[in-house]
């Protein structure tokens, strides 16, 4: 018999994946309509956003309200239950993404979080959110603080915003489309005043008398006793119904309603501000979030409350309805969404393993590196920074490579001119890791200030538990910590027991850093801080409760900094540094100016040996603009000259528009650099009519209003400057405002033109790089084709399936017709702006790996060398198994080898470059075999010399050649 205990089967890994961003405008029914395109593009998994239900009216699904239930906006159980069915007729599996830091809360749809607002820590779901209970503010002790108001509390109580209503024998205050369930306690306050209003006597009074002094005598919500808490669970929901029941008689109601209305209306309304002060939770103004916010939040989004999944019934509750969904076989794989919010990331993906294990009826084999379940992380990594390899997940989604592969077509030469440039223009005198460094620390120190009091006030009890560490005051710890956070060289460390030597390094580095930087006088504050975080504190630290009090700390610490590094460096130096804004993309780092040929190569070797089915993106629906627009960017690096003086024409031309807010010109020169870039890499390829101009400005007006605001320079979305946005707004209005007369809108549209040419060469090497390279390639909905989108909600625009249908057909039918593939390139070729090729290089690869899973699984990377001529114009790999090896070949860097129009393919455009073989490929190269490009069909032939590009590149400035061989290794010497 065998032994199951130990035979996982292996996990099912996605050939390519597409990403569907579903919401009530595009539900399943919707969804399954694209399946049959998506089965004949050639992906093997459609790739879900979350399918729980969302707060209502959600457009991207991360405010999960219930995590176990199915969205009904999208169709409910029985729409993904035909839509599973759809997706399994086309022989196509799922990927569903998981939210398993935080929930969607405030508005009246979170049933979890209510039932707190309601019971406070007497709540069965007290737990499940990250709450502190005992926070510095001794007036917040056993309450939450619900920072919701669009004013302070007091004004908003005497506009007689906050009203209490009655529903169902529930009492709750209510304010705008929010609800906050009042302590059923505190009912016999009302219902007091409600006996008052009822004829003496009658059994319905008493009735009502009697249950009043059952509310009054319930447990209180902070009790501390186990014992009475559950009793309190118990006799709630019957008390409700008994009042639910007694006030369905038409004079009860009519009393309640009688005692509400007093109380909503008196003029002072010190009883309804009495009743509030009696719950469980205080009502506030949204700004005040910042200071004394006491539940853990998804960045500072004060609607997003995180969660305690390392709780394992918190875990079951969150997971277990998709982990029965992947045991049932019913969805193949989880996408995870940002993992360094949890408090202990492998311990978390450890529990998604065991627990699909278990539903299999088998055992996690500890023998297994990656797990039973394909699993990809939201998670990331900088350059210099190793995915903890413990993990049991099978790669990330993809950022790193959609950075690795868009560095390739930056001319790193060129780095220092636009960085002359950019300062000289937008008049910054910082340099990027100053400006990140001063971002985080105003993060921390403003939008997560309430969270850092919280460490520095543990941090603090840790060193008072010594004489030799309680003289570093409160102050000087929560500054430290800042600081501290502020240097971390990554999104944060994973110190649990005993760091990693990554772990420790980067903690060194920090500290080393922060000291540097700082002007604490109290210097050895830093050493401390620094042997904490390692979890080797100073001598005399000891003892169970000092060390638990450190570990929490340390995990908390942990925690923090992941916010403090997304809002600090995505989310406001991104929108600062504009050097080449290309270069700030999600997981990117603007201060690294492109990627050589050597250095691709190498992170592509790394892949494929430490994580050969991670995700590769390209464009998401995080980033900050779609692959193609920072494809057309990129091309500005090899042409700093020509944008040295299209900006100062541009400046000149555009001098009517500018003005002045608040002494101040607007746009700032830093937005009007940004503004430029955009422009230049989304203005549309095709002609312009007034009525798609008018839709373009209204994307762009929207697109800079959200990164100005998010640099918090001249705005921000705390404080806008009404001025300093208007002024803008005008500005681009006069850029964008008509067609004709506006030279300085002719003069971009001509840039972007030819930007437009070079860009779509760039795109096609790209997607072809992404096709054939180690990993599981990622397509974003409508990437295929080229949509110059930009940050969301931007990049979330309605996909047209029908034009990309249309396009795919005609390929199909002139493929079934035997039509030589030459004949369609040279039409496609006219135009690779507007992504019809892309889409066949996207097309021909994916069935290429229907055709080769192993080769392009599992193959072998190696690196080919370019020489000659052109060598800095091209890149070049071999992927190989027993049987097979795949040449790939991708033009790059096009703008400064050749004129805009010139289709660089042939002798004439590569002559005197060549590929040369190394040594361990030479077997497969004896005998002067032939190759067939997988993209043309046809067949080029091999010498063990070299692969003149002339002859590769013939057709298309892209080639991935197959040869077939027998017998022969894998060119790396392993059969």
């Amino acid at each position: 018999m065998t032994d199951r205990s130990i035979t996982m089967p292996d996990a099912i890994i996605p050939r390519a994946t597409y990403r569907l961003q579903l919401h009530k405008d595009f539900g399943f029914a919707q969804a399954a309509a694209v399946l049959p395109y998506l089965r004949r593009l050639g992906v093997s998994h459609v790739y879900c956003s979350p399918i729980w239900r969302a707060r209502p009216g959600s457009l991207h699904g991360y405010d999960v309200v219930e995590p176990g239930t199915i969205n009904p906006e999208l169709g409910g159980d029985e729409g993904f239950e035909r839509f599973a069915a759809a997706a399994r007729a086309q022989g196509l599996g799922l990927l569903l993404d998981m939210v398993p830091n935080h929930m969607g809360v405030f508005g009246a749809d979170n049933p979890w979080w209510l039932d707190v607002l309601e019971n406070g820590q007497a709540s069965r779901y007290a737990g499940h959110f990250d709450i502190d209970w005992s926070p510095p503010n001794r007036s917040l002790r056993g309450k939450l603080l619900v920072p919701v108001l669009g004013d302070s509390y007091g004004a908003v109580l005497d506009r007689g915003e906050l009203q209490l209503g009655h529903r169902a024998g529930r009492l709750a205050l209510h304010y705008h489309q929010h609800l906050f369930p009042l302590d059923p306690r505190s009912y016999a306050q009302v219902l007091q005043q409600v006996v008052e209003e009822l004829p003496g006597g009658d059994a319905v009074r008493q009735m009502l008398q009697r249950l009043s002094k059952e509310f009054a005598a319930l447990p209180a919500h902070d009790d501390p006793d186990e014992a009475r808490r559950t009793q309190r669970q118990a006799a709630v929901p019957v008390l409700q119904a008994a009042l639910a029941d007694v006030s369905s008689a038409p004079a009860v109601q009519a009393a309640i309603d009688g005692t509400l209305k007093a109380l909503n209306e008196a003029p002072a309304r010190d009883a309804l501000d009495a009743l509030h002060d009696r719950q469980a939770y205080r009502l506030a103004s949204w700004r005040v979030a910042a200071d004394e916010i006491n539940y853990r939040r998804f960045f500072d989004v004060n609607e997003l409350a995180a969660i305690r999944v390392e709780v394992p019934e918190v875990f079951e509750a969150t997971h277990g309805r998709a982990l029965d969904l992947a045991a049932a076989g019913v969805v193949d794989g989880l996408r995870i969404d940002h993992p360094d919010g949890l408090l202990d990331p492998a311990q978390y993906f450890e529990r998604l393993q065991a627990g699909y294990a278990q539903r299999r009826g088998e055992q996690r084999d500890p023998a297994s590196r990656f797990g039973p379940l394909y699993v990809a992380a939201e998670k990331i990594a900088a350059a210099h920074e190793d995915v903890p390899h413990a993990w049991a997940l099978h790669g990330t989604t993809g950022y790193r490579f959609a950075n690795v592969v868009n560095g390739l077509f930056v001319e790193r030469r060129h780095a220092a001119r636009l960085e002359r440039l950019w300062r000289e223009h937008a008049q910054a005198p910082a340099g990027y890791e100053h400006i990140v460094r001063e971002a985080k620390l105003a993060v921390a120190r403003g939008a997560l200030a309430s969270d850092l009091t919280l460490l520095a006030q543990a941090l603090h009890r840790v060193a008072q538990s010594h004489r030799s560490t309680r003289d570093h005051g409160f102050n000087t710890l929560r500054e430290a910590l800042a600081e501290v956070a502020a240097s971390m060289p990554v999104y944060r460390t994973y110190v649990v027991e005993t760091p990693s030597a990554q772990d420790r390094r980067f903690i060194e580095w920090a500290v080393a850093d922060a000291r540097r930087h700082s002007g604490i006088a109290d210097d050895g504050v830093f050493e401390f801080v620094r042997r904490c975080l390692l979890r080797d504190p100073p001598p005399g630290l000891g003892g169970p409760a000092a060390e638990a009090l450190l570990r929490r700390f340390v995990l908390r610490f942990q925690q923090f900094c992941a916010p403090v590094a997304a809002k600090g460096v995505e989310d406001t130096a991104f929108y600062r540094y504009h050097r080449l804004v290309s270069l700030n993309e999600v997981g990117g780092e603007p201060a690294v100016f492109g990627l050589s040929a050597a250095a691709f190569h190498g992170a592509s070797v790394d892949r494929a040996r430490h994580w050969p089915h991670t995700m590769l993106a390209s464009s998401t629906h995080d980033n900050k603009r779609a692959e193609d627009v920072r494809q057309r960017i990129n091309v500005l690096s090899e042409q700093p000259a020509a944008l040295r003086l299209g900006l100062r024409r541009w400046r000149e031309g555009t001098r009517a528009w500018r003005s002045d807010a608040n002494g101040r010109p607007a746009p700032a020169p830093s937005d009007d650099y940004l503004l430029y870039q955009t422009l230049l890499g989304s203005l549309p390829a095709e002609p312009l009519t007034e009525e798609a101009l008018a839709a373009y400005r209204e994307r762009i007006q929207a697109y800079m209003l959200k990164a100005v605001r998010e640099a918090k320079q001249y705005t921000s979305w705390v404080r806008p400057d009404a001025a300093y946005e208007a002024a803008l707004q005008r500005f681009i209005h006069g850029v964008l405002g008509r067609l004709q007369p506006n030279p300085v809108l002719s003069e971009l549209r001509a840039r972007a033109g030819e930007l437009a040419w070079y860009g779509a060469l760039n795109s096609v090497s790209a997607t072809v790089l992404k096709l054939t390279s180690p990993g599981v390639p990622d397509l974003y909905q409508g990437s295929e084709l080229m949509p110059l989108t930009l940050v969301d909600p931007d990049n979330r625009q309605p996909v047209d399936y029908a034009v990309r249908e249309r396009l795919l057909e005609g390929f199909e039918q002139a493929a079934t017709q035997g039509l030589p593939a030459a004949d369609t390139l040279a039409a496609l070729a006219r135009t690779p702006a507007d992504g019809r090729l892309k889409l066949w290089c996207l097309w021909r690869l994916l069935h290429l790996r229907a055709e080769l899973p192993a080769l392009l699984r599992d193959g072998n990377y190696q690196p080919l060398r370019v020489q000659g001529r052109q060598r800095a114009h091209a890149i070049a790999f071999a992927r190989c198994v027993k049987g097979a090896t795949l040449l790939v070949i991708a033009g790059r860097k096009f703008a400064q080898a050749f004129e805009a129009g010139q289709w660089p393919v042939g002798e004439a455009a590569w002559s005197g470059t060549s590929i040369a073989w190394p040594n361990a490929m030479a077997p497969r190269l004896a005998g002067g075999p032939e190759a067939v490009d997988a993209l043309t069909g046809r067949s080029v032939a091999l010498a063990a010399e070299g692969l003149p590009l002339g002859a590769a590149l013939a057709d298309l400035p892209v080639a991935v050649l197959l040869l077939r061989t027998r017998g022969a290794d894998n060119g790396n010497g392993n059969g």
